[in-house]
């Protein structure tokens, strides 16, 4: 009998530890599966300019993804109500039926940009599936939001599970040159440009929200140069900006650009997710990757008199007096990332 214990015992324990290993794969290739899903990199490409889960509370133009997703969803919520109320705001944010009221107190409201429908259902079903990246502060600040509206805060937090806890005591961070160097060349210019993108933005809509737009077109014409050179000596990087139609002759396109502009052009005509254009030197990488318009470009690139307003517009001609960079729509292509690195 005794024996017969031991055996038995043995068995449990012998299933147990397969059960364990199970697990432990069945969590590694969760975590594979968030990786290799489409919407998370659509979302750092189409979102992290302004949601970006590395800004500091106090440094940002806009809520982090993980903010979004708390207000969006509670335990009554599936992925289709979830893919549609993110449709649903993306084309047509508003005061009116905004979700996040102290967001739009603070940040005003999103300006309208357009996007393919699948962007959005790929970034709304990453979102529902899997955890996203927490900023460190954000624990804090969400604990005295919740006071305010309990029920809809359980509903996120019950949602994250696991992963809320365990980034309570290691914050997630993110590093400016995150492993960009391993990446495939075309990813890797992408996030070169991404990168420089976030900080002319952020600086640029940080100046629209507290001086204004003349003022925002002093920073773009003293500031935008040396930001950008900045980011290329960080990134060991020529990063730059053309257009077909620039304000500064300086960033005219050459060569190939204006094919790739036009190239680009089509894809945004025809609704689909732009992707980087690759091209490889004798000992260089060049890689592409379209600059589109949402409405506040408009203000100052978009139709004198129906968009840009005759004082900004009057700036404008001061400041750039061959200027060629207006007449813009949404979601128009306005021009490229240009970045050059060595192999």
């Amino acid at each position: 009998m005794k024996k017969y214990i031991i055996i038995t015992a043995f068995i449990a324990l012998f299933l147990g530890c397969k059960d364990s290993k199970k697990e432990e794969l069945t969590v590694f290739e969760k975590q594979m599966e968030a990786e290799n899903h489409p919407g998370k990199k659509l979302m750092e490409t189409n979102c992290y300019v302004c949601h970006s889960p590395s800004a500091s509370q106090k440094d940002r133009v806009g809520p982090p993804m993980i903010a979004i997703k708390r207000h969006y969803l509670s335990p009554e919520t599936t992925k289709e109500d979830f893919t549609k109320a993110l449709q649903a705001w993306i084309k047509n944010p508003n005061e009116k039926e905004a979700k996040m009221f102290g967001a739009v107190k603070r940040f005003g409201v999103m300006p309208k940009q357009v996007f393919p429908e699948e962007t959005i259902k790929q970034i709304a079903e990453y979102m529902y599936d899997f955890d996203i990246d927490v900023p460190e502060w954000f624990q804090e600040h969400f604990k005295g939001e919740k006071k305010g509206n309990k029920s809809r805060n359980e509903g996120g937090r019950n949602r994250e599970g696991k992963r809320m806890q365990a980034n309570d005591q290691k914050p997630s961070k993110h590093k400016l040159k995150e492993n960009f160097d391993t990446l495939p060349y075309g990813e890797r210019g992408l996030k070169y440009a991404l990168a420089t993108k976030a900080v002319l933005g952020k600086n640029l809509m940080g100046t629209i929200q507290r001086k204004g737009t003349i003022e925002a077109l002093a920073f773009c014409n003293e500031q935008a140069y040396p930001l950008t050179d900045s980011m290329s000596v960080v990134y060991n990087a020529s990063i730059k900006r053309v257009s077909d139609k620039p304000r500064n002759e300086k960033n005219r396109t050459r060569g190939k650009e204006l094919e790739y502009i036009n190239a680009f052009k089509n894809d945004i005509k025809n609704h689909k997710e732009p992707v980087p254009i690759v091209a490889e030197l004798e000992n260089s990488i060049q890689v592409f990757y379209p600059i589109t318009t949402n409405v506040m470009c408009l203000q100052c690139h978009g139709k004198p008199t129906d968009d840009i307003k005759t004082p900004i517009l009057k700036k404008i001609r001061e400041l750039y007096p061959n200027d060629k960079a207006i007449g813009y729509g949404v979601n128009e292509v306005r021009g490229l990332w240009n970045v050059t690195f060595d192999k």
